[in-house]
């Protein structure tokens, strides 16, 4: 037990910044995926 201790200190804060960080970045992604997808009819549309 005294060995999981650390083990969680030392990884599962990255952990938790990265899972906090990839769900703010999601909708931001999201966004930019649906402007690709609508990029080549505003294209054609010039």
């Amino acid at each position: 037990m005294e060995t999981w201790i650390p083990f969680i200190t030392d990884v599962g804060f990255p952990i938790a910044v990265t899972f906090y960080l990839m769900h703010r970045i999601e909708g931001k992604l999201d966004i930019m995926i649906e402007s690709l997808h609508q990029l080549p009819a505003k294209i054609s549309s010039r």
